[in-house]
């Protein structure tokens, strides 16, 4: 693995990415299948997102019962 695949595969770990995702990514890349490699990631982002949603829902929820009760 070059210098370079292996400062991938830890920003894609470091994303929250599975070892198993990363490094499918980096073979699909290799392959030249750069848009499937994409479209899983953006899969990944997609559901970061959703998550980071939820929350940031959790949290107003919490600030509001904090702020109700001082």
């Amino acid at each position: 693995m070059t210098g370079e695949e292996k400062a991938y595969l830890s920003n894609l770990l470091d994303a929250g990415c599975t070892q198993r995702m990363a490094e499918q990514c980096l073979f699909l890349l290799k392959e030249g299948k750069k848009s499937e490699a994409l479209r899983l990631l953006a899969a990944h982002r997609s559901d970061l997102l959703k998550r980071l949603h939820a929350s940031q829902k959790q949290l107003d929820c919490l600030d509001y019962f904090i702020y109700k009760n001082r």
